[in-house]
């Protein structure tokens, strides 16, 4: 039976980020859980298996990944072995895309803040895994934020803030000089998958807000003639029909989870309208959402 985590339990006075350090073994590791926040892990030491969406992956010290919204995992360790890791929680909406876009930062930032929402296979199949001084620099850069955390002086909301955006982008500088990215990386087709990757990225962290064609446009340099070609070509679908995918899984989970309103769960997954959210599950789920609920 998996339990389900909430941003409240960890996230104090509105600040949309948490970290921690935490020990485990044999005995002691965390039940089946999912959760409503992204979830960064970094391995500290030790070993064991990660458990994540029904497959198990090993995982080892200097490894880094991310876990979304929603995702289900826990971990297994053998009898006689620990597992020490620092985990780093934090809304999606904690780094503002605007910032980003401000700072010519965000093409740097295509590994750990895209990503994390590519396919499940694929991000572990090409995990980070950081080493010698790679790897002192990362934990030295955690360590300061738990402590950022725990002491609370002033100004260190902004504090943190700052200081994930340096980590997310050192560590997109480490995952691009490992030997699995050194493919054609200027080749047309790689050029394109990641195009779609970003777009998909971007469509997963902002399916609640306001989604326009000319946004999507700008924000990635591509022409909407182009853009409806080539994520149709790579997807199936139409941009607006992933957007529609993506809220109405969200929706679901929010149905099977929480006792809250349709209406409420409606604008939750970014439709102000209650009556063309209900027709649109209806018409992909194959019932209304209040029989979804009563299904689950």
């Amino acid at each position: 039976m998996e339990r389900q985590l909430n941003s409240s339990q960890y996230m104090k006075e509105k600040f949309p980020f948490y970290i921690k350090r935490f020990f485990h073994n044999h005995h002691d590791v965390p039940k089946l859980h999912g959760h409503d926040f992204v979830e960064l892990v970094y391995v500290v030491r030790g070993e064991a298996q990660h458990v994540f969406e029904g497959a198990v992956n090993d995982i080892r010290a200097g490894d880094v990944f991310i876990i979304n919204p929603g995702e289900v995992h826990t971990y297994k360790i053998k009898p006689g072995k620990k597992l020490e890791i620092i985990n780093c929680l934090f809304m999606p909406d904690l780094i503002q895309e605007s910032w980003l876009t401000d700072l010519g930062v965000s093409h740097s930032m295509d590994f750990y803040y895209v990503h994390p929402f590519l396919n499940k296979k694929e991000r572990f199949h090409s995990r980070l895994n950081l080493r010698g001084a790679d790897a002192d620099r990362a934990l030295y850069m955690l360590e300061h934020m738990i402590a950022e955390l725990e002491n609370r002086n002033t100004g260190y909301e902004t504090l943190l803030r700052l200081q994930m955006m340096e980590l997310l982008i050192l560590l997109s500088r480490f995952y691009r000089t490992c030997d699995f990215q050194n493919v054609k990386e200027t080749s047309r087709v790689h050029a394109k998958q990641l195009l779609i990757q970003r777009i998909c990225g971007y469509l997963e962290r902002y399916f609640d807000k306001k989604l326009s064609i000319p946004a999507i446009c700008d924000l990635f340099g591509i022409s909407a003639r182009q853009l409806n070609r080539v994520f149709k070509e790579a997807t199936g679908m139409t941009v607006f029909d992933m957007v529609h995918k993506i809220r109405i899984e969200r929706a679901k989970h929010l149905l099977a989870e929480t006792d809250e309103k349709v209406i409420v769960i409606a604008g939750k997954v970014g439709y102000d309208d209650p009556a063309f959210f209900s027709r649109l599950f209806h018409r992909q789920v194959g019932c209304p959402p209040g029989k979804y609920r009563e299904t689950v």
